[in-house]
């Protein structure tokens, strides 16, 4: 791993990614850059290519093109778990845990595949999401889409991540879970400094959040800029339905 640090640049670097699913092209193109401690929000109307984006970053969809490097590093050809282990939390669509094993075992399993198995980790994840210890003993399948999507996150918080990429964690959520997952991010980064790559469609909660943002449209990045640019109207636009 090289011994570069995000000082000496972003700590993740997207440059000109191409993605296609078969022969039908998603991402022409887009560069995107995270600073350390920073929360970026990608943002965009359904079907731009925010979650190809996500998933070229992880490898779980390799890029055709293009280069993806972290903390210095060119992980573009890198396995998924390889790029966890690097510091990359990776939170996709769907909520997803193993639904036959209990709360308590998604997070050691987790913990047990992570580069340090650190037992900590699992408390200091349950201190994010303390709604999640009063559930431990019961079977992910059996929570409801808030309390799945809180052991999600929380399964990915449990590896150490340096950054946490979120692919529409509110998607679908009770408002009072919204709120809970919400501050649960601001918290980790305002406070622990966690840099965050966040898909996300509500405009009100990226004006709380994000400290900048990008604006995907046929698969380019169309506009980026900080936070206070999305007041601009013509940003408005831009995501409008």
């Amino acid at each position: 791993m090289s011994e570069r640090t995000a000082k000496d640049g972003p700590l993740l670097r997207v440059s000109g990614v191409e993605a296609a699913y078969g022969r039908a092209r998603v991402l022409f193109g887009v560069d995107v850059e995270v600073a350390a401690g920073t929360l970026m929000c990608v943002m965009g109307r359904n079907g731009v290519g925010k979650t190809t984006l996500l998933n070229a970053i992880m490898g779980v969809l390799p890029p055709s093109a293009g280069t993806v490097e972290f903390d210095g590093e060119d992980v573009t050809r890198l396995p998924t778990y390889e790029r966890v282990r690097r510091g990359m939390g990776y939170v996709p669509q769907g909520h997803e845990t193993f639904p036959q094993l209990t709360v308590a075992e998604n997070l050691r399993v987790t913990l047990e595949a992570s580069r340090h198995r650190d037992k900590g980790a699992i408390e200091e994840a349950l201190e994010v999401f303390p709604r999640l210890k009063e559930l431990l003993g019961r079977r992910a399948g059996f929570l409801s889409g808030g309390q799945q999507q809180q052991l999600a996150i929380a399964r990915a918080l449990v590896t150490r991540p340096r950054m946490l990429i979120l692919d529409e964690p509110t998607e679908g959520i009770q408002p009072s879970i919204v709120a809970e997952i919400e501050a649960a991010v601001e918290r980790l980064h305002r406070e622990k400094g966690l840099a965050v790559l966040l898909v996300e469609q509500y405009l009100e909660l990226a004006l709380r959040l994000a400290d900048g943002f990008v604006i995907i449209e046929g698969g380019v990045v169309r506009h980026s800029g900080t936070a206070e640019d999305l007041h601009d109207d013509r940003v408005k636009s831009m995501l409008a339905v």
